[in-house]
């Protein structure tokens, strides 16, 4: 199966090699998502809607690597309006082998997040972590955005509820120009699933 195709119905082969991540396939909706990024006169709360496409894919061989992931995309809204204040696509991969759970991705601003941490089979929280200058689990900004509001940090959670719900919570620690301070830019939501059946 070619790894970039949209496939017509969730394969179950790979659905059952997704790890932690099996649940999450489908189609999620939340409209309790917050917002917390810096502005000239502080911190500033957004509250938004968000929709999340999550695509079973692989797998991925890279030599004795074998990769299985959902291929994603998001968008969110601020609650009340028609055009999104956020957007980004990547994947969200699992290394059986190495108990590795990962998120590459990339948003319209010029930044690429490479995130991962150990994760076991049946977990129902998922952590993890990238840094700035790491040349595994890393960050990469464009020079304006590494001049004035560089990405140092950036730590996810993911939490699987048992009514089949999902959470997550994300800090972006920016490094902005002038201030000694890092600011914390975090975003939460709860998402339901609002298309396919619910796996187990």
């Amino acid at each position: 199966m070619d790894i970039f195709s949209k496939p017509s119905v969730i394969d179950d082969d790979i659905i059952k090699n997704l790890g932690p991540f099996a649940p999450f396939a489908g189609t999620w909706e939340g409209d309790k998502g917050l917002d917390i990024s810096p502005s000239k006169t502080g911190p500033v709360e957004t509250h938004f809607r968000e929709q999340i496409t999550l695509e079973p894919m692989g797998p991925v061989v890279n030599g004795p690597q074998v990769l299985y992931g959902l291929k994603y995309a998001t968008s969110a809204w601020p609650l009340g309006q028609d055009a999104a204040f956020h957007e980004e696509v990547g994947y969200w991969l699992w290394d059986a082998k190495e108990q590795q759970a990962m998120r590459c991705f990339i948003v319209p601003r010029g930044i690429a997040i490479n995130a991962g941490g150990h994760a076991d089979l049946h977990n129902t929280t998922i952590e993890l972590s990238a840094e700035v200058g790491s040349e595994t689990y890393g960050i990469l900004s464009n020079p304006f955005l590494d001049e004035a509001f560089k990405t140092v940090r950036y730590t996810l959670k993911l939490t699987l509820h048992e009514d089949g719900s999902f959470s997550y919570f994300e800090d972006t620690e920016l490094k902005i120009q002038g201030q000694e301070i890092h600011f914390h830019h975090t975003d939460q939501n709860r998402l339901t699933r609002s298309t396919d059946k619910p796996r187990n």
